[in-house]
């Protein structure tokens, strides 16, 4: 419906929207009939769903006029998580695309590419669960597929979620996937080459991860061809010392049979113990290289002192992983430590002044146990295996130096998202109070940078657990941070050495770090 009012505004719209929630909250529903009550369930979700419709609306109004680069953010997907605050800007964007019109390159407007599930999800029938199931299965429709077949499935999909839930929709679009191609002989490689993935989920409140993904035939058949060879029973128990490692046809028979024996587990359990098996190998026989962005391509962990003595608490990984104290001492049994303790003094240059533009192993490693193991960069989560060292205090281009106190772990993508233009992040090295030492980052909008920020992400943990033995032990806390016992910046960053330029200098005291790299001993 188009606004007629003159002087109105969306604004002014949303503002008349915010009075009546308040009447709708401050409403005692004890005075509703029975009828009334069901009513006003039904009305209240039809009502959210076709907010969840203008909502697409909004959002493209503001893609659609450059919002994001203008206030200083480098995509939709940024605007949307960080300025909006959408908890699943992909998600958003998927539906987005296919239920919006869309500008194209020569300036025409575009009807959506799905109008029925469009005008359903409008209509407040359907939700966004509905609409996200219904594109993921017209998504799997081969290419070959002609145009009127694809608009046809569409409009039928699309009707079948104005009845059916978003679960039996899943089974009614694989009945019509088959339907449109029955023998399997429209999928082509392209198709195969399209829908190919692997998803590693993150870690859940057990430290557990989701797997999932869709393989192609290659990568199917060498799955199963491992599976069959290591997952055999008997092979690779976690729990039975003498139970045979590696490929089955590589072991003693007889040592496999007496194994079986004893072996409970279920086919998805030995087909776990199999993939952690075949993993630890490649990591041990060192077909990983001999170096990942700087570090050694091992298992690496950091861990608190107070932790590792108290066999109490987990550990991170430089993949940014969780572990468990019980399996950070079952690896460490077979491991030698490639960094045991930083404290005080180092013999390793952490300061290499403007001779040098790449960081070294040393300052990667003293990167990782400051920072945590994420990106710097405000809201961004990629692990340290995935960062670049970036000069946060001066870049190197504009006499930046490489010294420990100067730089931060950033993602390729920050790392060149920073500069002094709109949609670009300023970087500094924070100078006092409890940060200090740290990177902080502001975002550039059309007024220069804008307030500068941590990312916290790496460290929440680590102070959660600093109070809770604060706690533990009836003591006060201490928010500058300055215990020795636990890995992290002092109250004032390390004086810089006075000649620094070109020589190597020894870490300045107060830095304390504590990490271990669980890389097997050579023999």
């Amino acid at each position: 419906m188009t606004s007629t009012n003159v002087g109105e505004t969306a604004v002014s719209l949303y503002g008349e929207l915010d009075e009546v929630l308040d009447r709708i909250a401050a409403h005692n529903a004890t005075t509703d009939s029975y009828q009334d009550t069901i009513a006003a369930a039904e009305a209240h979700e039809r009502s959210a769903r076709r907010m969840s419709y203008l909502g697409l609306q909004r959002v493209m109004e503001c893609n659609d006029r450059g919002v994001a680069g203008l206030e200083g953010y480098r995509s939709i997907n940024d605007f949307m998580a960080f300025a909006l605050r959408i908890t699943d800007p992909g998600r958003r964007r998927k539906l987005m695309f296919h239920l919006m019109p869309m500008y194209s390159l020569t300036g025409e407007l575009l009807a959506p590419k799905c109008p029925n599930l469009a005008a359903a999800l409008a209509d407040g029938v359907i939700g966004p669960d509905h609409a996200i199931t219904v594109i993921d299965i017209l998504a799997k429709i081969p290419g070959v597929v002609d145009p009127e077949v694809r608009a046809a499935a569409e409009a039928e999909m699309a009707e079948h979620a104005r009845s059916f839930m978003p679960q039996e929709l899943k089974v009614l679009g694989a009945d019509l996937l088959a339907r449109l191609d029955p023998d399997g002989t429209l999928t082509d490689d392209k198709d195969r080459r399209r829908q190919r993935s692997l998803y590693l989920s993150k870690q859940d409140a057990q430290l557990m991860a989701t797997l999932e993904g869709r393989l192609d035939p290659a990568t199917t058949a060498l799955l199963r061809l491992v599976l069959d060879a290591w997952a055999a029973p008997g092979m690779n128990m976690p729990d039975n010392p003498d139970s045979p490692r590696g490929n089955k046809d590589d072991a003693d028979p007889e040592a496999v049979k007496a194994a079986a024996r004893t072996d409970f587990r279920t086919q998805a359990q030995r087909n776990h113990d199999a993939l952690h098996a075949l993993l630890k190998a490649v990591a041990d026989g060192g077909l990983l290289g001999k170096s990942h962005r700087g570090l050694p391509p091992h298992l690496i962990v950091t861990i608190s002192e107070t932790a590792l003595r108290e066999r109490a608490g987990v550990a991170t990984t430089a993949g940014g992983d969780l572990l468990p104290i019980s399996d950070v001492i079952e690896l460490a049994a077979d491991a030698h430590p490639h960094l045991a303790v930083f404290a005080g003094h180092s013999a390793e240059p952490l300061y290499l002044g403007d001779g040098h533009r790449l960081a070294n192993q040393a300052q990667r490693m003293m990167l990782l146990a400051r920072d945590g193991a994420v990106c710097t960069c405000p809201g961004c989560s990629q692990p340290f295996t995935h960062l670049e060292v970036h000069h946060a205090e001066k870049d190197w281009a504009d006499g930046g130096l490489t010294d420990i106190i100067d730089l931060a772990g950033a993602c390729p993508k920050h790392n060149r998202m920073v500069g002094d233009q709109p949609g670009q992040w300023s970087t500094h090295i924070i100078k006092d109070g409890p940060d200090a030492g740290r990177p902080a980052w502001a975002r550039n909008g059309r007024d220069g940078p804008g307030p500068a920020r941590v990312n916290r992400t790496g460290i929440v943990a680590h102070d959660f657990a600093r109070r809770l033995a604060a706690r533990r032990a009836n003591t006060p806390t201490h928010e500058n941070r300055s215990s020795t016992t636990e890995p992290k910046v002092s109250t004032g960053p390390p004086t810089r050495p006075e000649q620094r330029r070109r020589v190597p200098r020894l870490i300045a005291s107060g830095w304390a770090v504590n990490a271990v790299d669980l890389t097997p001993p050579t023999t």
